[in-house]
């Protein structure tokens, strides 16, 4: 049973609900941390009376200090800062809700203390999911996914036994731009990319849904997470968002789970498995409901869900590097430095030019991480 928790990346979307989800069911937040938003940072700490927070930025861990200076709370800042978060004695359970390559090494220093991982980085799977899932294995740590669709797929998977599974089918909405072609979307501005018709995000992932990256990376994340191969997950768009996602089990039974587009939903199952509890948000109303549609992906006018899925099957630093290039690029488009289309282009590109190397060691992933990011710096 989860009674204390730790959130890493307390101020972003995912952060903000983990926060009122711990709230609402009861438990204890041990400790926060934050990039540099330390003004909502103030008021979480304010209210929640973690014993410590970790600031990333140096400059802004300094500011966050004098300001708490009244509170009984310890404050660290940089990696080390995340890591202790992540490790903290009294977190049974560690959120990591921060985005990019920066939740991998706190979240392998949890799996060591044996904490349960309530995953909502992507990076961490895709970078590293060979490394992730072996040392969770080896340290008898859970890893439960927060991913509305990994949530799903797991909570399908509940009792079931390993061969049972057939195949997955990973669901998503389409985005914004769905059945348009790349030539329609060479104007695309990020206030039009981060419009999602059915979920409320922050602005990268919002990116990442228009460009159908988002679904590339949970393929990648799927294959990891439930231990099985690219043939055996199938992408199925569904623009609705009702169904997260389904399971086709071996005699040809299919098993979806469906509920309203709230990731609230999700973050509360992860902090209170294997207890189910009541939720204040909406319940599905089926006689709302009209049409569930549910079409194949065109992988022409959506490159970067194939080019996710090529790195799949190549395996290695493939993935990262990939999501580095996007993590950059998707930052450069909402800056209005890169255009929209461009985004496919950059992580395409990286992936062309940084070797793959297979089986890689921590080290290793990191500097494919790196490679991938500096591609996108110098090349666009």
């Amino acid at each position: 049973m989860v009674n204390a928790i730790s959130i890493l990346g307390c101020t972003g979307s995912i952060g903000r609900q983990t926060v009122a989800a711990a709230e609402h069911i009861g438990l204890r937040v041990a400790a926060l941390t934050a990039q540099r938003q330390i003004g909502l940072l103030e008021e979480q700490t304010r209210r929640l009376k973690p014993a410590f927070v970790a600031v990333f930025d140096e400059e802004a861990a300094k500011q966050f200090k004098i300001a708490v200076a009244d509170l009984d709370v310890r404050v660290g800042s940089g990696l080390q800062g995340l890591i202790e978060a992540a490790t903290y004695a009294e977190s049974d359970c560690v959120v990591t809700a921060v985005s990019g390559a920066i939740g991998l090494k706190p979240t392998l220093a949890a799996i060591d203390e044996r904490k349960r991982i309530a995953l909502a980085n992507k990076e961490t799977l895709v970078c590293a999911g060979e490394l992730v899932m072996a040392r969770a294995k080896e340290k008898g740590a859970e890893i439960i996914p927060v991913d509305s669709e990994h949530s799903a797929i797991f909570q399908c998977l509940m009792g079931r036994k390993p061969g049972e599974l057939h195949k997955i089918l990973l669901t998503g909405s389409g985005g914004p731009f769905r059945g348009k072609a790349r030539a329609e979307l060479e104007d695309v501005t990020p206030e039009q990319a981060v419009a999602h018709p059915n979920w409320n995000m922050g602005a990268k992932i919002s990116v990442d849904s228009a460009t159908m990256m988002n679904k590339g990376l949970e393929f990648v994340e799927a294959m990891h997470l439930f231990g099985v191969t690219p043939d055996d997950i199938t992408v199925v768009i569904h623009p609705q968002s009702v169904i997260h996602s389904m399971v086709e089990l071996v005699d040809g039974t299919v098993i979806a789970q469906l509920g309203v587009p709230d990731m609230g939903l999700p973050i509360q199952l992860a902090l209170s498995y294997p207890e189910r509890k009541p939720s204040p948000f909406e319940h599905l109303d089926f006689y709302k409901l009209r049409d569930l549609t549910f079409e194949a992906p065109d992988y022409e006018k959506t490159p970067c869900l194939k080019l996710a899925m090529d790195c799949a099957r190549t395996g290695g630093t493939a993935a990262c590097v990939m999501s580095a290039a996007n993590e950059v690029a998707v930052h450069k488009f909402l800056r209005r430095e890169l255009g929209y289309n461009r985004i496919y282009d950059a992580a395409a590109g990286a992936v062309a030019a940084v070797g793959v190397v297979q089986h890689p060691d921590l080290d290793t992933i990191l500097a494919a991480d790196q490679a991938g990011r500096i591609y996108v710096n110098e090349k666009f």
